[in-house]
């Protein structure tokens, strides 16, 4: 099943008309242990792309920040008992349609079928546009999860390259206390080998590790003698760029303004999208 949404987009509307019938059932408890909508209610509204007998999945892919980088986009999130609510059932990255359901066409509702159809008649149109990210670390959504986990999971090497020993045994007893440090802090997280809180970022007074307006204030101190190397530094973390010069790493902001997207799974990095990669 798939919750209800929007059906504007294309894959509900070309070649057919998909007309999905509205079920609605008590929302999951697992959608609570996540992050959720402040305003998440006890009954929530789905409908069906296989025919009824199975009350649950389907969900392919986590939908933390899933269309960060521009080419990837939810289709159908999934009604699911196990993930977090806006968990992507039906999506698109780059030129792959990632479907999450199991049952063949002859088990799919009128409307599932419509849609399946309309599905691979859009990704059609992506033939060639490879992925811009590839998975290379975890989204900082995690960190609140795992430490929610610390007494419950008994192999503490589990945890090994999620945080770190002395943060590990200084929160060995309570769990609660670390997701609060972690959700108090969690637009600073980043990863370099176990999940981290960027204290250098926060000293300058940032509160924020992805935001465009970090990245140009940053690059528009670097030229000052007090903070130039602790900001050469964050610039040299959060980029794939070298450069050392404060005139280097304006002339690459300015002339990259527009496609510069950042990405927790892509590195936690400020990335560039290539001139015309997401022209159809």
């Amino acid at each position: 099943m798939a919750h209800v949404g929007s059906h504007e987009h294309k894959v509900f509307n070309e070649p057919f008309k998909v007309e999905p019938e509205v079920e609605l059932l008590d929302t999951p408890g697992n959608y609570r242990r996540y992050p959720h909508p402040e305003n998440l209610p006890d009954k929530i509204e789905v409908w069906r792309i296989h025919k009824p007998g199975k009350s649950y999945g389907g969900v392919v892919v986590r939908g933390y920040d899933f269309g960060e980088s521009g080419d990837a986009e939810v289709l159908a999130p999934g009604f699911n008992t196990a993930k977090e609510y806006g968990a992507v059932a039906v999506g698109r990255h780059a030129n792959f349609l990632q479907w999450g359901y199991a049952g063949s066409p002859s088990k799919m509702t009128e409307a599932g079928r419509k849609f399946f159809i309309n599905c691979i008649a859009y990704i059609s149109a992506f033939d060639g546009k490879t992925p811009l990210v590839r998975p290379k670390s975890a989204h900082r959504t995690n960190a609140v999860w795992y430490a929610s986990l610390i007494k419950k999971v008994k192999d503490k090497g589990f945890f090994d390259s999620t945080f770190s020993a002395e943060l590990m045994e200084e929160y060995k007893d309570n769990p609660d206390a670390l997701v609060k440090y972690y959700w108090d802090n969690f637009k600073l997280i980043y990863k370099d080998k176990v999940f981290r809180i960027d204290t250098e970022l926060k000293s300058l007074g940032f509160d924020s590790n992805w935001s465009m307006s970090t990245l140009e204030k940053l690059i528009a101190l670097r030229s000052d003698q007090t903070s130039g190397d602790t900001v050469q530094k964050l610039l040299t973390r959060y980029t794939e760029q070298s450069f050392t010069g404060a005139t280097q790493w304006r002339r690459w902001f300015e002339s990259n303004k527009g496609r510069i997207y950042f990405s927790d799974i892509g590195g936690y990095k400020f990335l560039v999208v290539p001139p015309g990669k997401l022209d159809k």
